[in-house]
């Protein structure tokens, strides 16, 4: 199978898993003994999620995924953090992934808690939260109106965009076909995850 192919099927893959989660007929492959014993050696996950730690927004769950399949990176805000740059090249570089996933979500309170810290008047939130979220905040400028909805497409944006001229690993793999990276949201209601835009050779 081409590299192309690979994030191709990767995402087709993903996608599969979340029809069956909405319509509530999750297989949970994946997930015995079997497999765990079948892991001890290594893993060869087929795609890396950078997405938020919000309780809600459970990768494996809501791609219905199983043991290996998904490496996952968390953060409030799923932020381009150093940390979470590092790790999207640890999956990239060393685990050989072809298919990077920035998942956003509605409702989100790191996005909210940027659009709050915004008003002229607002308390001073404790120092590392106010470090974590200026990540954010020039999604909240660029929004202009403050709708949390504006804010998080525009920060889903720029954290891909970050991503991208952080890591020269994954613009170089990107560049040469060998990765592709999703930049997606995931409704909480419905449980679904639309795909938002893709930079690389299936976009």
């Amino acid at each position: 199978m081409s590299t192309e192919r690979a994030a191709t099927a990767a995402w087709q893959r993903l996608a599969d898993g979340n029809e069956r989660f909405v319509a509530d007929r999750p297989e949970h492959p994946r997930q015995d003994a079997h497999r765990r014993a079948e892991l001890a050696e290594g893993q060869r996950p087929v795609a890396t999620i950078l997405g938020c730690s919000d309780s809600r927004v459970a990768a494996e769950v809501l791609f219905d995924q199983g043991l290996g399949d998904l490496f996952v990176i968390r953060n409030a805000g799923q932020v381009a953090s150093a940390s979470a740059i590092a790790s999207v090249e640890y999956a990239v570089g060393v685990l050989g992934v072809p298919l990077v996933v920035v998942l956003a979500h509605d409702r989100c309170g790191a996005v909210q808690a940027a659009i709050d810290a915004s008003a002229p008047d607002a308390p001073p939130l404790p120092p590392l939260i106010a470090a974590h979220i200026q990540a954010i905040r020039p999604a909240v400028r660029a929004a202009h109106d403050g709708d949390a909805a504006a804010v998080g497409e525009a920060h889903l944006e720029s954290t891909v965009a970050s991503l991208l001229a952080a890591s020269d690993l994954l613009s170089a793999t990107v560049a040469d076909g060998t990765v592709d990276v999703v930049g997606a949201n995931y409704r909480l209601a419905e449980g679904r995850v639309e795909r938002r835009f893709a930079v690389g050779a299936t976009s």
